[in-house]
């Protein structure tokens, strides 16, 4: 066999990652999430870094964008689509991006041997499933009480974010 490829792969899930920090009531970095996953195991090269996230208008997060690009990920947006909600007489924002998170990961599936996804979300269960088959590593990074119990079993591994919070959490003047 000689030395394995370790070739990796992040795709974050923005809008669910952004309740998962909430939640945690911390914020990662962006820039110590590539670091950490890329220095986490041994000859790994970080092939790609995608960042999914629902924009209120075409200039929302401008310069959080901008960040990230600078970084190296590719960030892909959606406007947010207003639903009435029935039970509660609300209106509320979704943008739900995980058509393009799956697209991007399967039209990319020759270039990495790994992938971190950042999301809770269980609508991504049939897809690790399918990626796992192609030989691919998974690891799911989410938080407890928003990680789905389907998609954690789909999982090759899985990481709390609180597990890595000192590697990853966003420190003032950084």
């Amino acid at each position: 066999m000689g030395t394995t490829m370790n070739r990796l792969s992040i795709f974050v899930d923005g809008n669910n990652m952004f309740y998962a920090q909430q939640k945690n009531g911390w914020f990662f970095d962006p820039r110590r999430v590539l670091e950490y996953f890329q220095h986490e195991q041994q000859n790994t090269t970080l092939i790609n870094a995608f960042w999914y996230t629902g924009l209120k208008d075409p200039q929302d997060q401008r310069g959080f964008r901008d960040a990230l690009i600078s970084l190296g990920y590719t960030v892909r947006t959606k406007i947010l689509k207003e639903y009435y909600d029935d039970s509660s007489g609300k209106y509320s924002q979704k943008a739900n991006l995980d058509i393009e998170i799956v697209v991007d990961m399967f039209n990319t599936v020759d270039q990495y041997d790994r992938v971190v996804l950042f999301s809770g979300d269980g609508d991504f269960e049939r897809a690790i499933e399918l990626l796992r088959s192609k030989n691919t590593h998974i690891t799911v990074v989410s938080t407890e009480g928003m990680i789905a119990r389907e998609l954690r079993n789909a999982t090759d591994r899985y990481i709390d974010l609180n597990d890595i919070r000192e590697d990853i959490e966003k420190v003032e003047g950084s």
